[in-house]
Formats: structure tokens, C-alpha cells, sequence
């Protein structure tokens, strides 16, 4: 059963903020994500919501608590502190 680790975040700049997240990219995959989807606020650009698989919840609480998390989102540019949400889905329905 995949878990999610569900992230909203304000960025000064969603271009100078991009690179630095697929860089970390291995750290997540470390932790044994296996995908992710990007998200923006229509209203607000720099409102980015990452949501992020991963194969189980150990990994997805492990990565959350990475201790390069904090130091990569300084890089990227996140200018407040991040809500952050571990889930496991409910539903999924495509219309």
C-alpha cells in the first residue's frame, strides 16, 4: 500500500525553486518514493504542492525527517514554513 507525503510550500521563485528539488530527487528515492506530482496555485504561482508516493509509510516518515529537507528548502527559495501531510488513500476515482 503506497503512502503520501503531502506538501504545500511558498516559493519566492517556482524556476529558481525546480532545479533544486529534482536534484533531490535521490534523498527521495532513498527513502523509497516512487513518484511524485507537482502543483501551483493558480492564484498564487509560488503556492507549490508537491505530493509524493512512496512504497510505505516508514519511508515517507523518514523522508520527511531527513535532515537535508531543511537545507535544500533554504536553497530553493522556501519562504515560510511548509504544511506538511503523511496519507494513505482513500479513493481515487477518474471521471
Amino acid at each position: 500500500m503506497s503512502v503520501y507525503v503531502v506538501v504545500s510550500h511558498h516559493v519566492a521563485d517556482f524556476e529558481a525553486w525546480k532545479p533544486v528539488f529534482a536534484e533531490h530527487e535521490k534523498v527521495r528515492r532513498g527513502h523509497g518514493a516512487v513518484g511524485h506530482k507537482l502543483h501551483r496555485s493558480i492564484d498564487d504561482p509560488g503556492r507549490v504542492i508537491v505530493v509524493t508516493e512512496f512504497a510505505d509509510e516508514s519511508g515517507a516518515r523518514a523522508f520527511s525527517t531527513d535532515p537535508s529537507l531543511p537545507e535544500a528548502m533554504k536553497r530553493a527559495g522556501v519562504d515560510g514554513p511548509p504544511d506538511v501531510y503523511i496519507c494513505d488513500r482513500v479513493e481515487s476515482v477518474d471521471y
